[in-house]
């Protein structure tokens, strides 16, 4: 299998699994309790949202039927679907039933750069921390860098990135008394940020993007810069090393020009799992530091029921994913252009 047959191979099956994730999905909203018509009875029977979706008895069926009628679900099943899915586009030309003004794609295009710009530093700064500090443990394995910078790693592997987040607030936020006021509490920007100059704008950015950033480089930190480390230690022992060290290279020559290259090839496959959280933001961490992105907007649309918002959300982290999947074996193909992905090197 030559690798543009291998590759229209993997689109085509990005496609059919996309379809089956979001068949499974919509199934799912039309049968989970406490959707549009049952907040919407609640809402005329002045319950709000925490009346429990109790249908009231003053009402008539056939006000209930009306109300079924608006959001389409009189209709059959698979009718349904096909207005969500053809009509709709995937459900993006649908109205919020939050923000009744807006439709699921402007809301989505609204938070997207939100995510995109938390997610691209993160990104580049994770492994361009990562791979030296693995590099860097290997070199000198079972050494006092090592163990010390092990045990860094180990404490942040056990910390999760949103109780890390909480900590910053509490160090750097101005929280408490003792707290030291160096960052804002959170958010996207400052207000006003329009009209500051560009320079200020940046800086103003910056600055409500350190500890986020910091949160989001944290959440893959460990995991990736021991499997640099492991990769490479891996490589070294390799028959191939030994040979060009035999041939009389120098270990710097072996290591830097042939072995690194090698141990770079695990690490792609964590490209495709980070696309997802890069594009499409981290719940937590955003609700940490009340950043407008996806993240925050998906949890959102689950706690209010908003279902055109919620599977228009699942529709991107969806395609996100599985064109990570394929992100990560053309990264493979990159760093080692002589795979065969028929099987055989």
């Amino acid at each position: 299998m030559n690798r543009l047959q291998y590759f229209s191979q993997r689109l085509l099956l990005v496609g059919v699994s996309f379809l089956g994730i979001i068949l499974v999905t919509f199934l799912f909203t039309q049968i989970v309790p406490g959707g549009p018509v049952e907040q919407k009875i609640a809402e005329m029977r002045g319950g709000g949202e925490g009346s429990g979706g109790m249908a009231s008895d003053s009402m008539t069926e056939e006000q209930i039927e009306a109300i079924r009628k608006t959001y389409n679900l009189d209709k059959p099943l698979l009718v349904r679907f096909k207005i969500w899915l053809v009509d709709d586009t995937f459900g993006m030309q649908t109205k919020s039933y939050k923000f009744t003004n807006k439709t699921t794609w402007e809301m989505i295009t609204n938070r997207f750069p939100v995510s995109l710009s938390f997610g691209i530093p993160s990104l580049i700064l994770t492994y361009m921390i990562c791979i030296p500090l693995g590099i860097a443990k290997a070199l000198r394995n079972g050494r006092t860098f090592d163990l010390l910078s092990s045990l860094v790693v180990f404490i942040l592997y056990a910390l999760p990135a949103f109780a890390f987040g909480m900590l910053l607030k509490l160090a750097f936020c101005g929280i408490t008394e003792n707290s030291l006021n160096w960052f804002p509490l959170g958010g996207f920007r400052s207000p006003g940020w329009e009209d500051l100059s560009f320079w200020a704008q940046v800086k103003d950015q910056v600055w409500h993007m350190a500890l986020p950033v910091t949160c989001y480089v944290i959440g893959n930190f460990a995991v990736m810069t021991l499997l640099m480390k492991n990769s490479l230690l891996e490589q070294i022992s390799q028959d191939y090393v030994r040979t060009v060290l035999a041939k009389g290279a120098t270990v710097q020559h072996a290591v830097w020009k042939h072995a690194v290259r090698n141990a770079l090839i695990p690490l792609a496959t964590g490209i495709g799992g980070i696309l997802t959280v890069m594009f499409a933001g981290s719940v937590l961490i955003e609700n940490v530091f009340n950043i407008p992105g996806l993240g925050q907007l998906s949890l959102d649309a689950v706690i209010t029921r908003d279902f055109p918002l919620f599977l228009g959300i699942v529709c991107i982290q969806s395609i996100l994913g599985l064109l990570g999947r394929v992100l990560s074996d053309f990264c493979y193909l990159l760093i080692d252009p002589r795979m065969d992905f028929g099987g055989s090197r």
